[in-house]
């Protein structure tokens, strides 16, 4: 058995372009791991080995790979940074016990880093912090470490700094030992010398030195004391104490460099080592029940358990679909025949292989704590718990955004229905957040996503992967509906046509509910006027109707039904009866409630050269956008507004058009709002004529 104490399960995650695809590049260049650097902007990079990332440069899915370092085993995630598939980042987190957040020295924290960092602190994950690109035009290391502390509201613990800035930036020095690691011009990682602190320097380290002992030896009562009376601690207890707090997310050791010139990677490995937790120190993975309420009992992470695994990806590949796992305990053995808990079916282990990104390893067996894939399994899908047959158990699931934009597509010729068929069958088990629909009226293929970019991507692999010529249509958004005013009214359903008849009477009152809370039913129906097993029916009848709105057919939100007097009939009342009862009620009081049109608003952050400022807002602002904050950086100023989704599609040509190719945005889903008379007219009408033509 190997010692777990010696594995480390980290992911890489970061905003787009701050240097993530580098950084793991690096980590396997000195773990020996591979022999010839690959780099993103030249689409070689090991970890973005989909034709779509190379091209692009930037990271889609999360690739896993598998190495060494001062006789530990990491086994790494490299995460994409851009908002469309923020999915892959939150699931790769669900399994990781550490994490490196890397920052650029420049951009500092950007948008998609504060959601990162924000699924990290909910799924409780240590991390390091790795400011990169110090050595590009205005990078700055402790303008950065400042910007953690206020945006992000975490403490970084400065462990190493720059010497010299931007283009002059040669190396670090720890802050521990105060020693200077100095990197020559050659670009070679393992090119260094370990010098003297520059004499620059020496008042600075002391000084940043001092505040790193006065925060570690908080967490031990005994240094402190030690401390207070003038004993400096050793540097193992200092490690210690560190180690203690980035487990406890007390702190967040924070290192610099530069991934792309090669300097600075080693201490970065280090403490990835020294200081994120091994799997036995993480806290345990909670169980559940079906329902997803956790039971009380821990996976507790140990060989000698019974096994307990999440499936946390699917990928297909030219080996057929891989099931990526991460073993919380006991040890799965090629051949075993584990119990998948959701579907309650069992599934033979065939291959098990060590993923190298793209390639694999075969092996025979793991254990807890590994992060391995199984070629060929059938029917489990993301989110699943494998376990022991004789030991059921469900380890908490994973939950994904509702998708908010759609597309509808259609094969170019009549042979690639089945082909676009299968296709997608495969890359929804793959993307959680991707979901597909028939529109039953037109027969139409309906995609939905994340975002433009995702759809893009989604289309872009069916035609190259797959082989699947499209006809795409515009990009639709998921309007809902709602109402505005309460409603009491009463509905009878009464049939009678030969032998047994339909009896049905409820009066009942709807409302409008609090944004977000969905459909809700309750009764306060007393005396036995409505039997109660008769709510079911009527709950079910009410519930399906909500799929169709009365203003234009989209599904409808937020709101509340609440039955309180009705009426049956010992002979003729049904539970049919009853659910027909409340359909008919949904009918006939939903137009009488003030029905809304509502629209997905948009959090949209938006990063522009200061010339540019007023362009931007003006151009948000006519795409019916809500200013809300400004923020001066280094290179330029962000903007924070929300803005309907409906007015953001073909957004990046505006921006690119407005700040000559200097601006960028990220956006994501924020919440619904009402939709202005003028545009929920035309989207009503819309529909109207679609249907009309159909």
């Amino acid at each position: 058995m190997t010692d777990l104490s010696k594995y480390r399960n980290i992911g890489i995650f970061a905003h787009v372009d701050a240097g993530k695809t580098t950084t793991t590049e690096r980590i396997l260049k000195l773990t020996g791991k591979i022999h010839k650097l690959g780099e993103v902007h030249e689409g070689e990079s090991t970890t973005d080995f989909m034709e779509q990332e190379a091209e692009r440069g930037i990271t889609i899915q999360s690739a896993a790979v598998t190495c060494e370092w001062k006789g530990h085993r990491l086994n790494v995630i490299d995460t994409p940074g851009h908002v469309d598939f923020t999915v892959e980042v939150y699931r790769s987190l669900k399994v990781l016990d550490g994490g490196i957040g890397v920052f650029c020295g420049s951009g500092g924290v950007e948008p998609q880093s504060e959601t990162n960092w924000r699924y990290a602190n909910e799924s409780e994950v240590a991390r390091i912090i790795f400011v990169n690109k110090l050595d590009r035009i205005g990078a700055d290391f402790l303008r950065v470490t400042e910007q953690v502390k206020k945006v992000l509201g975490a403490t970084p613990l400065i462990m190493t700094l720059p010497i010299g800035r931007e283009d002059e930036f040669t190396g670090v020095v720890d802050l521990l030992t105060r020693q200077a690691y100095v990197w020559d011009e050659s670009g070679q990682p393992e090119n260094y010398e370990v010098k003297e602190v520059p004499a620059d320097m020496v008042d600075d380290v002391e000084m940043y030195r001092e505040q790193l002992i006065e925060t570690a030896v908080e967490l031990d009562d005994d240094l402190m004391m030690a401390y207070m009376d003038g004993e400096e601690p050793s540097i193992e207890d200092l490690k210690r104490c560190i180690r203690e707090g980035t487990r406890t997310l007390a702190f967040f050791p924070t290192f610099c460099g530069s991934a792309f010139k090669n300097k600075g990677m080693q201490l970065v490995l280090d403490a990835v080592v020294d200081y994120l937790p091994s799997p036995t120190e993480v806290d345990p993975q909670d169980l559940t029940d079906e329902e997803g309420n956790p039971t009380g009992e821990k996976a507790i992470v140990s060989a000698d358990e019974p096994l307990r695994a999440l499936a946390f990806k699917i990928m297909d590949d030219r080996f057929g679909a891989l099931t990526f796992i991460r073993i919380y305990s006991g040890v799965m053995k090629k051949g075993d025949t584990v119990l998948n808990s959701f579907t309650g079916k069992t599934e033979r282990i065939g291959r098990m292989v060590e993923m190298q990104a793209d390639d694999r390893n075969e092996i025979e067996s793991a254990q807890a704590g590994d992060i391995i894939a199984v070629v060929g399994m059938k029917n489990v899908q993301t989110g699943h718990t494998l376990c022991d047959p004789k030991h059921e158990c469900t380890l908490e699931a994973m939950v994904f955004p509702e998708p908010v934009i759609s597309i509808a597509v259609a094969p170019k010729d009549k042979g690639g229905a089945e082909k676009m068929g299968i296709a997608i069958g495969k890359m929804v088990a793959e993307d959680p957040s991707f979901r597909v629909e028939t529109d039953e009226d037109s027969g139409e293929t309906i995609l939905k996503g994340m975002g433009e970019l995702h759809l893009d991507i989604k289309v872009d692999i069916l035609k190259r992967t797959y082989g699947v010529e499209l006809v795409v249509g515009q990009p639709q958004v998921a309007y809902r509906e709602t109402i505005t005013q309460p409603i009491e009214d009463s509905y009878t359903h009464k049939k009678q046509s030969g032998g047994s008849g339909q009896f049905g009477k409820i009066d009942y009152r709807i409302r409008p509910g609090e944004p977000g809370s969905g459909f809700k039913f309750s009764s306060v129906v007393v005396g036995g006027n409505v039997p109660k097993e008769f709510f079911p029916a009527i709950e079910k009848g009410f519930a399906t109707m909500m799929a169709e709105g009365p203003l234009a057919g989209f599904p409808v939100l937020d709101v509340e039904v609440e039955l309180f007097d009705g009426g049956y009939h010992a002979v003729d009342s049904s539970a049919v009866a009853f659910e027909i009862a409340a359909k008919g009620a949904f009918r006939q009081s939903m137009p009488k409630a003030g029905p809304q049109l509502i629209e997905p608003i948009m959090k949209v952050d938006v990063f522009t050269p200061e010339d540019h400022v007023g362009d931007v807002i003006g151009d948000l602002n006519r795409r019916r956008g809500m200013i809300k904050d400004q923020e001066p950086g280094a290179t330029g100023i962000r903007i924070k507004a929300d803005v309907p989704l409906s007015e953001m599609f073909g957004y990046i040509g505006s921006l690119r058009t407005m700040t000559s190719g200097r601006g960028q945005f990220s956006m994501e889903f924020s919440h619904y709002m009402p939709c202005p008379a003028n545009v929920a007219e035309g989207v009503i009408a819309a529909e109207k004529e679609k249907k009309a033509n159909k």
